[in-house]
């Protein structure tokens, strides 16, 4: 479920003791807002003198008011931020001024297995990223930089045997790609441009070479495709 960060205050009657501020209009101490159609919970957490500070807790709009984050602040005014989906941990992480920064973990359903491992900067996938499957095997690899796949990438079988290995220049295919069997036998390999094969690629049935392609080849194959009926 997506939820809003950003602290919002609702009007309505308060509990006694809480939403007040400071001299300065700034908000101090125990703080609870609700949404504004059901009245129900929204969020509640401490400030320091308009500083959040601890841990702020966020609900699901429901009868039963559901976690569905919660945001544990630094004194550098960082936090770990946790996400649920239906009261189980989906997701948890450091974000600095609202933006993911270093490594975050992505849960599978059950929310204790890691689905994937993933690097951050200023809120931008960079550096590995890597997804597993829920018995902890590597189900891909891939390098990031600014948000975009760039250099290897790796695809695993449920078993370990690598399916696909390519490479990215800004998120298109540039460069060597080589693709096996289940069983890790190579069936292809050639070189990307742009997400296009080209140059000379090489097919293998059973291991054994059975089938080479060209650029010329692959222009005639275009060109029959084109003269075909629909």
């Amino acid at each position: 479920m997506a939820f809003v960060f950003f602290i919002s205050i609702c009007t309505g009657l308060q509990a006694q003791g809480t939403n007040k501020n400071d001299a300065d209009g700034k908000r101090h101490g125990l703080w609870k807002g609700t949404y504004e159609a059901s009245k129900r919970p929204r969020y509640e957490g401490t400030f320091d003198h308009g500083k959040e500070t601890g841990t702020f807790k966020f609900f699901e709009d429901n009868a039963a008011s559901i976690l569905a984050a919660t945001r544990t602040f630094a004194a550098d005014g960082s936090c770990i931020t946790t996400s649920f989906e239906k009261g189980v941990k989906s997701s948890e992480g450091k974000e600095v001024n609202k933006l993911r920064e270093g490594e975050w973990k992505f849960y599978h359903p059950d929310g204790k297995a890691v689905m994937s491992i993933e690097n951050y900067a200023k809120g931008k996938l960079t550096g590995t990223r890597k997804v597993f499957y829920t018995d902890g095997i590597t189900a891909e690899e891939a390098q990031y930089t600014n948000g975009l796949k760039n250099g290897t990438y790796k695809k695993f079988s449920p078993k370990g045997t690598l399916f696909e290995q390519t490479t990215y220049k800004d998120d298109k295919l540039n460069g060597p790609a080589q693709f096996n069997s289940a069983q890790g036998q190579l069936t292809s390999k050639g070189n990307y441009t742009n997400d296009v094969k080209t140059g000379k690629w090489l097919y293998y049935t059973n291991g054994k070479l059975t089938k080479e392609e060209t650029d010329a080849d692959r222009k005639v194959q275009l060109g029959a495709r084109k003269a075909r009926p629909n």
